[in-house]
């Protein structure tokens, strides 16, 4: 696989617009960078690095382990990191409206970071030399909307439901296949949502205590 993108020669507005840009700062070429291809160029990313750590096991026996991780939530998740689980929580606890993008039928499957970091622990640790890659991840589907009704029984909030727009880059579903966990590693999830939402949410409470009316909870931005 080449992880390299092939060189080309750029039009005249292409030209014009890098020169613009590279009359920005580092940082802002790096937020546009950023913005723009992330979410693009993401999966690619990916797999050029599964590529590259399968290729040096190959050529040099290098001991290696390749984990494709599915979504995870729990404590110590930043409140402003723009994931759904936090995203939800702190608008919840806030009072704000909780935001919802299409009609919130769009799946997801959430796990526990205690299942995710044991399924890493089995990995590592399994005899047989299994390099992967493997899927770890909760293949309990729960769409947007449920997680959204969750989150304000769970934290008591009076936060309604709004729907806007869903992005033309949302997938529908995200669910992952762990059947060759549970051959290899003898690992699945354990925790279900509603137990494991209950941790984060006492956590994030610590960052909306004491905040004066119209303040911003520690730790955010904007």
């Amino acid at each position: 696989m080449n992880c390299f993108k092939p060189q080309y020669t750029a039009s005249a507005p292409a030209a014009s617009a890098a020169r613009k840009e590279a009359l920005l700062p580092a940082g802002a070429r790096m937020g546009t960078f950023l913005c723009g291809r992330l979410l693009q160029e993401g999966c690619d990313v990916k797999r050029c690095a599964e590529t590259l750590f399968s290729d040096y096991h190959r050529q040099h026996k290098l001991d290696v382990r390749v984990v494709r991780i599915f979504n995870t939530y729990g404590p110590r998740m930043h409140p402003n990191d723009g994931r759904v689980v936090s995203n939800f929580i702190m608008q919840a606890l806030t009072g704000k409206d909780i935001t919802v993008f299409g009609d919130g039928n769009q799946s997801r499957a959430f796990c526990f970071v205690d299942d995710m970091i044991e399924g890493f622990l089995r990995m590592m640790r399994n005899p047989e030399g299994f390099i992967g890659p493997v899927n770890l991840g909760n293949p309990n589907e729960f769409n947007i909307l449920q997680l959204a009704e969750k989150v304000i029984r769970l934290t008591g909030s009076r936060s309604q439901i709004v729907f806007k727009p869903l992005p033309a880059d949302d997938p529908t579903q995200r669910r992952p296949d762990i059947e060759l966990a549970r051959q290899k590693l003898g690992w699945q999830p354990t925790i279900e949502l509603e137990e494991g939402l209950r941790r984060p949410i006492e956590y994030f409470k610590s960052f909306v205590a004491d905040v004066p009316p119209g303040g911003k909870p520690r730790g955010t931005v904007g």
